[in-house]
């Protein structure tokens, strides 16, 4: 399937020498899916030595886990990548703008969004949050490190470090919206970014699944502008921890508030 050269979706949506080709998209997809496979065994294996209090009350442990390991997959992907696709991969610092101030605001900005459409009918209620939120020193610190300080680098250096700058070399053409422009790849491994938590539409009701998958979507095609714009991971990442981190942190004061 070809597009015109530029071709206008919409007012403000507009595709220029974008083509469509079904088989990298396909091979991004299943990187993806093949480099997220081992996190999850290595979490479930250990899972099963850990007590209920920890795999309950402390989750935050197996996600460190099952991150680090991730990590350590989207590196060791991009060290064999780097073979047939050269590039930096995000993997320095940005050699022009950094991006870092907007990632801050924008980051602020999507923790309270993130809050909001996760905890709305608690915040109307005035109902803490269920879940592993108590209130000791460490499992605040666990949470808020986790979330606020290391989940940003594998998520980013995974979808947007590897996945966008493969996607990026096999798949032409850009996408434009209003003023600002990036390359499609960015925009699909965003959609991608978006179906790595379409589980949550069995776990939280309709509405709130589809704006949590809404939210990811803005938030992956927002993390690859930064990417393709900076040539660096820096922006992507300190906005990703800061949205989860205020999230977080929001998470606990209504704990405090309302338990």
């Amino acid at each position: 399937m070809h597009a015109a050269p530029n071709q206008q979706i919409s007012s403000f949506v507009r595709l220029s020498g974008f083509r469509l080709k079904p088989w990298p998209i396909l091979l991004t997809f299943g990187l993806g899916i093949v480099l997220l496979i081992p996190g999850g065994v290595v979490v479930s294996a250990i899972s099963h030595y850990l007590s209920p209090t920890t795999t309950h009350e402390m989750s935050w442990v197996l996600l460190f886990v099952g991150h680090s390991v991730q990590l350590l997959m989207a590196l060791g992907g991009i060290a064999v990548m780097k073979r047939f696709v050269p590039g930096h991969y995000g993997l320095r610092w940005p050699p022009g703008k950094t991006y870092l101030p907007a990632a801050v605001s924008w980051g602020l900005f999507f923790g309270v969004v993130m809050t909001l459409v996760d905890f709305g009918p608690q915040i109307a209620a005035h109902v803490a949050p269920e879940g592993p939120y108590s209130l000791t020193p460490t499992n605040i610190c666990g949470w808020l490190s986790f979330e606020g300080i290391f989940v940003g680098f594998p998520e980013e250096i995974l979808f947007r470090g590897l996945l966008v700058t493969y996607l990026t070399a096999k798949l032409p053409g850009r996408v434009g919206f209003f003023r600002y422009e990036m390359n499609a790849a960015g925009v699909v491994v965003a959609f991608m970014f978006a179906l790595a938590h379409i589980g949550n539409f069995w776990g939280h009701p309709f509405w709130m699944a589809l704006g949590q998958q809404i939210y990811a979507f803005a938030l992956g095609a927002l993390y690859a502008y930064w990417f393709e714009k900076s040539e660096s991971l820096c922006a992507s990442i300190v906005g990703h921890n800061i949205s989860n981190l205020v999230e977080y942190a929001l998470i606990f004061g209504m704990v405090a508030l309302w338990r």
